[in-house]
């Protein structure tokens, strides 16, 4: 992996015609989101995390998956440099982003061209009648007032399967760019960080992170908070 400065990061956005942002938990902490792993995250100091998250804690155990759920919400959080700057950047280019994050941030600021990848916490529906609810009646009670059915956000459980219009989505998008740019994540959560086998050849990886990642091809990297490196971009110029 080649490391760059912030100028060269901005060179590469600009002169890209396609691109996709594939992005993590590390693009919403400046929103005040935290992340998952790290010592100030969701898990740390809670045993078996996994657990709580997954489709037999909310079948089994509805009322712990419930209260570990409502700890994700942060309504009141707003898009960042970084949301709302892709956001710009797709009214001028032809870009999309495929996101790990949940907290619908990107959605926010009016990203047109979005997959998230495991969901949206804010769409929610009744697991009884399907009718859809909205996030705001789900942080009072977890039970559908008109049939009593559970109550449940839109995400990807663990022990449940990917959406498959999803998956296909991202594989195109990936597949189609000529620069893909990887950012806020550790990139080891599967199948998300495999999307990367379905670049072209020619397309250029940029990856801005604060630590490095795996990969198994030719990378540029940039070790900046990717906020700041937002910042930094006119939109403009572009």
């Amino acid at each position: 992996m080649q490391t760059i400065d912030e100028t060269k990061a901005r060179t590469l956005i600009k002169q890209a015609e396609q691109i996709t942002f594939l992005t993590g938990a590390g693009v919403s902490t400046a929103s005040g989101i935290p992340d998952y792993r790290s010592l100030s995250g969701i898990y740390h100091g809670i045993e078996r995390p996994e657990y709580l998250l997954s489709q037999t804690c909310m079948r089994e155990e509805p009322e712990k998956f419930y209260s570990f759920v409502q700890t994700l919400y942060h309504p009141n959080a707003k898009p960042n440099s970084i949301h709302l700057k892709i956001a710009n950047i797709a009214k001028i280019k032809n870009t999309w982003v495929i996101s790990q994050n949940i907290d619908g941030l990107h959605a926010k600021a009016k990203t047109q061209q979005l997959v998230n990848f495991h969901g949206n916490l804010y769409d929610c529906y009744c697991r009884k009648c399907g009718q859809a609810v909205s996030a705001e009646v789900y942080l009072v009670s977890d039970h559908h007032e008109q049939c009593g059915g559970q109550i449940r956000p839109n995400i990807v459980l663990y022990e449940e399967g990917l959406d498959e219009q999803a998956i296909t989505v991202s594989i195109e998008a990936v597949a189609k760019a000529d620069l893909i740019v990887i950012m806020g994540t550790s990139f080891q959560v599967h199948p998300f960080c495999d999307l990367i086998h379905y670049a072209k050849a020619t397309a250029t990886v940029l990856v801005i992170n604060q630590t490095p990642i795996q990969l198994n091809r030719e990378a540029y990297f940039l070790k900046e908070d990717a906020v700041k490196v937002f910042e930094n971009i006119v939109t403009e110029e572009l």
